[in-house]
């Protein structure tokens, strides 16, 4: 069975910073893109970015995260994350990592092959 496991997140300022991790069972690990969406009571679940898969050559930011977040992935612990910066109250959801076998790093909710459990990430004003 498949597992994406999320950790990293919790309660920071504003102003603060956060690392999430997504530590996967994904076998070959390099054959996905993976992404990290979120999601807020009443709303869609949003991409906030995405590495595409192989050597993550092409990497995708919502224009809400360009310059403070950035995406990384570490195909020999089969493992991905999400360092995320100047963190706003805004940025308050549970995030999602998420994985496509050779997905576009234009990553959609709709065309996910596996997701996470979700990690809640809360910036206080």
């Amino acid at each position: 069975q498949v597992q994406l496991v999320e950790s990293g997140g919790g309660l920071v300022q504003a102003g603060g910073s956060l690392r999430l991790s997504c530590a996967t069972s994904l076998r070959p690990f390099s054959f996905y893109t993976m992404g990290w969406f979120r999601q807020v009571p009443g709303k869609q679940r949003e991409l906030v970015a995405a590495i595409s898969f192989g050597g993550g050559n092409r990497i995708n930011y919502a224009e809400s995260v360009k310059g403070r977040f950035t995406i990384s992935r570490d195909n020999a612990n089969n493992s991905a994350y999400l360092q995320m910066n100047s963190l706003k109250p805004e940025d308050t959801a549970v995030y999602y990592c998420a994985a496509k076998q050779w997905g576009l790093a234009a990553m959609s909710r709709l065309e996910i092959d596996y997701w996470g459990q979700g990690t809640q990430v809360t910036v206080s004003s």
